[in-house]
């Protein structure tokens, strides 16, 4: 297939390298201005990338969205006059709520959503490491989505396990519920992700997912409290030597992608009528830090 990336950062460079190893033509679309971009997985020989060719670009058979769910829109809606109804556009973010943002620009094409928990690190711009094993779930977001389950097959064959969820909305909001436990309190405290096991963070991560399971269930989404206090100790074990991207974006002075994540939860409960005080808090302290940073994008 002929496959462009958007966003090419550790997430990105691991796809675009393991498909172009699959045997796909893959290109990519970047803010680096060069032509080409060379790229090297875990100390292997660098691969060569052509970079923001609009041929290439226009002859995609699939474009994969690997930006930051606040990019979304600036990178998707510049690119839509260049592509074929028939391309299948794939988002692959944390958070919720940025492709419902542009849902009617991008309507004429399939569009599926993923979620992984691969895990990578680009130490340097032209160096990625796969830092952990995980999985791709792929889902439906329109109805002509639903006509490509044949994209596990795909992707599963350049980096496996990948698996077509007909209830990517439940995937996508258990992933947010792991998002809002993990990402605000590791980003506030500056702590890696195993630190939450601390008893100190046991009440208020009981809190998060207290509102967490309300605004799901309002959600018809089905969870329970103990299953989801289950899952996010489970990834905090899983993933305790990890720095959560909401940690690295504040240390750094980055924008985060809290809107996307608490802010999205706070949103969907306001239209159920359900009050989220302790993500609220968390989602204005993120915020405040965020707006105390002059130089904010």
């Amino acid at each position: 297939m002929n496959i462009t990336i958007v966003g090419p950062g550790a997430i990105g460079s691991l796809w675009a390298i393991k498909l172009l190893q699959a045997g796909h033509n893959v290109s990519l679309w970047s803010r680096s201005t060069d032509n080409s971009i060379d790229l090297s997985l875990d100390g292997q020989a660098s691969l060569s990338f052509s970079n923001n060719n609009i041929e290439k670009l226009s002859a995609s058979d699939l474009v994969i969205f690997t930006v930051k769910a606040w990019q979304v829109e600036q990178a998707t809606t510049p690119l839509l006059q260049y592509l074929d109804s028939d391309t299948i556009l794939m988002f692959m973010h944390n958070g919720m709520g940025a492709v419902d943002n542009i849902a009617t620009q991008i309507d004429a094409h399939p569009i599926v959503l993923a979620t992984t928990t691969q895990a990578a690190f680009k130490p340097s711009h032209n160096n990625v490491s796969h830092t952990g094993i995980g999985q791709t779930q792929l889902g439906a977001f329109n109805l002509k989505g639903q006509q490509c389950t044949f994209l596990v097959d795909v992707l599963e064959h350049a980096l496996p396990a990948v698996s077509w969820n007909p209830e990517i909305k439940t995937a996508l909001w258990t992933k947010l519920a792991i998002n809002c436990a993990i990402n605000p309190l590791t980003g506030l405290e500056q702590i890696k992700n195993g630190e939450l096991a601390d008893q100190r963070f046991s009440e208020v991560l009981s809190s998060i997912i207290k509102e967490l399971t309300q605004v799901m269930q309002a959600e018809s989404i089905t969870c329970s409290f103990d299953e989801l206090e289950t899952s996010v100790k489970q990834v905090i074990q899983a993933t305790a030597k990890n720095n959560s991207s909401m940690k690295q974006d504040m240390f750094y002075q980055r924008k985060t992608e809290i809107n996307f994540i608490t802010g999205h939860l706070i949103k969907t409960a306001l239209k159920h009528q359900i009050e989220v005080p302790v993500n609220q808090k968390l989602f204005a302290q993120v915020k405040e830090r965020e707006n105390s940073w002059n130089h904010q994008d």
